[in-house]
């Protein structure tokens, strides 16, 4: 006789459940990534970062370094050989490395890049676009953009049509967000009079346009990849009156909440960098600082959300003397009101949200964001990664004989 599973003993009851929640989970496959980001590979958006294979040994520079979630990566390589007296007869071949999931070594990959002559500079930008796929661009401005994509971790590469290839509703996991000259493809920003967002898809590496467009100006300013919560941010001005404006998006690109940062001035920012840290949001806001000693990368002010980007708090102006007074890239945050921001000159670090800062013993490097986490470059071949603000992973890359690196 069949037992009703509502008039069932408690024991059994709690089984049947137990039962259908893991069957769920099974058919399911567990909780979906967000749209629009990929989950690291432990699963904690901040918890210890990957450990990223020994790249010492990699022939000549690294002019180029990106990683997908899950530890993996690509980076490209110049290895240049000079001639003082004639620079013309100098020459650069460009290369590509490669790193798999969980490997030790970066290996290396097939290059789609020519070989450049001694007076020509490396200019070649690559974007990863996922575990084994990715990017490479060359060219724009005067030279016509060329772009090649790979999906096969590097061993083959196929040319890419720069032409944007129609709209998308959506950031898909492991695009990135980057911006097109509207009736002008591949102009340079400086010749540019209004730009849009447009996606680089990870199935083929061609650009689209994204059909929902923040209200942030004309010029928006976008983060190439999605921050650890999945969110999406774009930077820009409000229209009519030129004070700084972030927007996000927490559904890959569909919609997008704007807010006003608290500028210490009238003045349009140069631009915003928007990065969220474990228990905080934190933009800072770029542009000419009154006073003092002129610094490359001017940093004018620092804003800091407690409610995901809804409010905002200016925590640090810049004045003329005080530190820090530039930024190398992102800051990088940390839990508690943990904060660090690289400068031209020094690293810094506040304990207080930004409200105060003191000097760094080992100085700052630059910073940006990889899915895989915050990536810092330490030195020409050494690299640190961070989720966390406060843990980090070191690796070298191209080191020649200089490869004495380990982890921290």
């Amino acid at each position: 006789m069949r037992v009703p599973v509502s008039r069932a003993p408690a024991p059994l009851r709690a089984l049947v459940a137990l039962l259908l929640a893991w069957l769920l989970v099974a058919c399911t496959g567990g909780p979906e990534t967000a749209r629009g980001g990929e989950r690291p590979a432990d699963g904690g958006v901040f918890g210890l970062p990957p450990r990223i294979g020994d790249g010492a040994e990699l022939p000549g520079w690294a002019a180029g370094v990106d990683l997908a979630a899950d530890g993996s990566g690509f980076a490209l390589l110049a290895e240049c050989v000079s001639d003082p007296a004639e620079p013309a007869n100098g020459f650069c071949r460009q290369r590509v490395a490669v790193l798999d999931r969980g490997a030790e070594r970066w290996r290396p990959g097939a290059s789609p890049l020519p070989e450049l002559r001694g007076t020509a500079g490396v200019s070649a930008r690559l974007l990863v676009l996922g575990p084994g796929r990715a990017l490479i661009e060359d060219g724009g401005g005067e030279e016509p953009r060329r772009g090649w994509f790979t999906g096969d971790g590097g061993r083959s590469w196929r040319s890419v049509d720069q032409r944007p290839a129609g709209r998308t509703p959506d950031i898909p996991a492991g695009a990135a967000l980057t911006t097109e000259c509207v009736g002008d493809p591949g102009a340079p920003a400086e010749r540019c009079a209004l730009e849009r967002l447009v996606v680089v898809s990870p199935r083929d590496g061609r650009r689209r346009e994204l059909v929902a467009q923040p209200a942030v100006g004309a010029r928006p300013r976008p983060a190439g990849t999605a921050e650890p919560d999945g969110s999406w941010w774009v930077s820009g001005v409000e229209p009519g009156t030129g004070r700084p404006v972030v927007a996000v998006s927490r559904d890959a690109g569909r919609s997008w909440s704007v807010s006003r940062l608290p500028s210490p001035t009238d003045a349009p920012p140069w631009y915003t960098r928007v990065v969220v840290g474990p228990d905080a949001v934190y933009a800072a806001e770029m542009g000419e600082l009154r006073g003092g000693e002129p610094v490359k990368n001017p940093l004018r002010a620092l804003h800091r959300s407690l409610d995901g980007g809804r409010t905002w708090q200016r925590m640090w102006t810049t004045g003329a003397e005080r530190e820090p007074r530039s930024l190398e890239g992102l800051p990088v945050p940390g839990p508690g009101g943990r904060v660090e921001i690289a400068t031209q000159r020094s690293g810094q670090v506040s304990l207080d949200g930004g409200r105060t800062f003191r000097e760094l013993d080992d100085g700052g490097a630059y910073v940006r964001r990889t899915p895989a986490g915050l990536l810092r470059e330490r030195s020409r071949c050494r690299y640190e990664l961070t989720r966390d603000g406060v843990r980090w992973t070191e690796f070298p890359l191209a080191c020649g004989e200089d490869a004495s690196v380990g982890a921290s």
